[in-house]
């Protein structure tokens, strides 16, 4: 019979260590990590060299301008956090010395509907008196930090759509991060612009008639591949682009300069305005194009009350606004 080896490794290192080094990494001084976590420079900085030298890696660069994460250090930090974040939701839901606090955050693309749905989830449970304790985060931002966040679970839940053209790329991300993605509704693309633009009154508009005016997207960094953009017809040819990174700032260049952004069509006005129309797109080229708006969770991970909770809502937002 074989002769079995154990090969298992020890880790000595704390809890408390994984929260200086994320928190260092978020940061970016030691300086002023220390005052934010309320320990000695010195020994922070004895607590990261505990860490890289039991693993035998190089978590931070540093310089003179302060201190930033290595490729490898990245990674580590990723897996950190996720550690720490089931740390933190084990004290909030067993620990007996304090009200438990109900957590829940979800990241999402640029959608007024997420946040429609996020505030008739408030308003559901302050109805009912539940959740008097909670901490809830929604954040709208670029798509591949909607990825990240789920991925180390800042965030429980990301809403996203694939196409036809980013549906490839963005699913091998996906999986490269342990993520699903379930749809929730797919719909035809629309052209959101001011009711006074003067292509308001079309019962479709074309590409053709759209080059006149800047198109509106959202900035997804310049180092991003353009399969991370959020609007349909991103690899299209346009004469006027505007990148923005917020909703209110989209709205006020439509109404400023007749600008227009490409979306699903499904729109709050509660939250918007009634200043603004979707009008269908209509292309020959891409007649058949649509978006599928889903959300992506971690596999193997099971969704708080308030995750799901909050799903029920969105589906049902967006089932009566279609």
């Amino acid at each position: 019979m074989d002769k079995v080896i154990d090969i298992s490794y020890n880790a000595t290192m704390t809890l408390q260590q994984l929260k200086y080094v994320i928190g260092v990494s978020e940061i970016g001084s030691l300086n002023k990590a220390s005052e934010t976590l309320y320990v000695s420079q010195p020994s922070l900085t004895a607590a990261i060299h505990d860490v890289e030298n039991e693993f035998n890696v190089k978590l931070f660069n540093r310089s003179s301008k302060g201190i930033t994460l290595t490729n490898e250090g990245k990674d580590f930090v990723q897996h950190a956090r996720q550690i720490y974040a089931q740390y933190e939701n084990l004290l909030d839901d067993f620990d007996p010395s304090k009200k438990r606090r109900k957590k829940f955050a979800v990241s999402c693309q640029h959608y007024s509907f997420c946040v429609k749905s996020f505030i008739n989830l408030m308003e559901k449970y302050r109805e009912a008196g539940e959740f008097n304790h909670y901490e809830f985060a929604i954040n709208e931002t670029r798509t591949l930090t909607v990825i990240e966040d789920v991925s180390t679970q800042r965030s429980e839940i990301g809403i996203l759509y694939l196409s036809d053209f980013n549906r490839s790329f963005i699913t091998k991300v996906l999986k490269s991060n342990d993520l699903s993605f379930t749809p929730l509704v797919s719909c035809n693309t629309y052209v959101y612009l001011w009711k006074n633009h003067p292509l308001a009154g079309k019962e479709f508009i074309t590409f053709e008639e759209l080059q006149p005016y800047p198109v509106l997207m959202f900035d997804q960094n310049a180092m991003s591949s353009f399969y991370y953009n959020e609007e349909i017809f991103a690899d299209r040819e346009y004469d006027k682009i505007i990148k923005t990174t917020d909703r209110a700032t989209n709205l006020n260049l439509m109404v400023g300069m007749n600008a227009y952004c490409l979306c699903s069509g499904i729109i709050s006005n509660e939250l918007n305005g009634d200043d603004f129309i979707a009008v269908p797109f209509k292309d020959k080229e891409n007649s058949e194009q649509a978006m599928e708006i889903g959300y992506i969770s971690k596999n193997n991970v099971i969704l708080s009350d308030a995750g799901k909770d909050y799903l029920e809502e969105l589906k049902d937002y967006l089932k009566n606004c279609r």
